[in-house]
């Protein structure tokens, strides 16, 4: 049989003031073409399906439509888990209708789905925190362990007081429970969870820039060598980067995000994954790139005139802009700048100064007028550099507002 693993969509999301919903049409759209010319049985989607607990309803559209086309409007089994971003109500919601459509929604670990029956695929057997599926022309089960995304609170209903020991042990007990009880070698054995996982002695993975942190410390820091032996494939979310931290033989993945969301992305290609997998012997797996959105690009320049000949080459991009001068930017130059690209994001004026370092310490009158306390201020924060006359135009502006 074949999978699509894929992960951390993120609908809604905005970078700063720029909403991503236009790029991110497209790369579903991707995603559904690769589920469809691959021919894939099922599709997992390993959390944060949404950027926040409120999604917009637009976003909330984008996914519903989704999922009822990766299904094939039933005949293909999709399986969606909620991420650290994610409301589990809120992706529990429409879950009687979305069986109907053959999509499964699981918003809370030690979820157990009510067992039911479509023409092209059942649940066979359930139990919580597993499913075991049965799938029109997959001549053997398919069984799958499943553990979304659990907040502080949560961790603590589900895994006790001492969440901080007893996760990784937890963890381990009950996914090993269910693999001994449900996972024999007569199926395909699947884990998809979302959560901070890495190999045990292994450099620390970091989570991506500017996303919610699951990993404080280490005390959500889930090892791989928790799953079961008789997991062949395990499906992850959080994690940006396509990465398997696990074995050829029984690879442990992160799929990647389906765009660039933050800078520390900028230049990674994004990716789905199609596995093959049959009873008793080691799956194979391929990682897809998708080719939609808006590149992430971090920039630094030293002349105005060379950075706007780069913004008006590359304007289909979002840019981290960072500018080295001598002097602080005139209004008319960060006009030309705006002006010359849509997609800029941030722009960070350095100045450098050779007359100033950073070991004089100025010293400032408190007893000067507003206007001039303001200088002192600005020069002492920008390494000596005075303020010019358009910021204390602008100044001035503000003031008498």
């Amino acid at each position: 049989m074949k999978i699509l693993h894929t992960a951390d969509w993120h609908l809604g999301k905005r970078l700063d003031r720029f909403s991503r919903l236009e790029e991110q049409i497209p790369v579903m759209e991707e995603i559904i073409s690769i589920a469809d010319e691959e021919q894939v049985d099922l599709v997992i989607v390993a959390g944060d399906l949404f950027d926040n607990f409120n999604p917009g309803v637009e976003a909330v559209e984008l996914f519903y439509k989704t999922l009822k086309r990766l299904s094939l409007s039933g005949k293909r089994p999709v399986i969606a888990i909620s991420g650290n971003h994610d409301s589990p109500n809120l992706i529990n919601a429409p879950d009687p209708l979305a069986r109907e459509c053959g999509i499964i929604l699981i918003g809370h670990p030690k979820a157990e789905i009510a067992p039911f029956q479509t023409a092209f695929f059942s649940i066979k057997n359930s139990a919580a925190g597993f499913i075991e599926l049965e799938i029109k022309n997959v001549g053997f089960p398919v069984r799958i362990l499943h553990t979304p995304y659990a907040n502080e609170i949560r961790l603590k209903e589900y895994f006790g007081e001492n969440k901080e020991e007893e996760i990784n042990k937890v963890l381990s007990q009950t996914w090993k429970e269910l693999a001994d009880r449900f996972c024999d070698t007569s199926g395909v054995n699947l884990l998809t969870a979302h959560l901070y996982m890495n190999k045990r002695g292994a450099e620390i993975l970091e989570e991506p820039e500017g996303e919610k942190p699951i990993k404080i410390g280490n005390a959500d820091l889930i090892y791989s060598d928790s799953i079961p032996n008789q997991i062949q494939y395990t499906a992850l979310g959080h994690l940006h980067g396509f990465q398997n931290i696990g074995t050829a033989e029984k690879p442990v993945v992160y799929s990647s995000s389906p765009l660039c969301y933050s800078f520390s992305e900028s230049g990674q290609t994004k990716y789905v994954s199609i596995i093959d997998a049959q009873p008793e012997k080691p799956v194979s797996y391929e990682k897809k790139a998708l080719k939609s959105g808006r590149a992430l690009v971090r920039k630094t320049f030293t002349t105005i005139e060379n950075c706007v000949q780069w913004l008006r080459e590359n304007p289909d991009t979002f840019i981290e802009l960072t500018l080295e001068s001598e002097t602080f930017l005139t209004a008319d130059e960060r006009r030309l700048i705006y002006q010359s690209h849509t997609g800029i994001v941030h722009l960070i004026p350095r100045v450098k100064n050779k007359e100033c370092t950073e070991q004089q310490n100025l010293e400032i009158n408190l007893n000067q007028n507003i206007e001039s306390l303001f200088k002192d201020y600005f020069k002492s924060k920008n390494g000596g550099q005075e303020a010019n006359d358009d910021l204390m135009k602008l100044f001035n502006e503000i003031l008498n507002a």
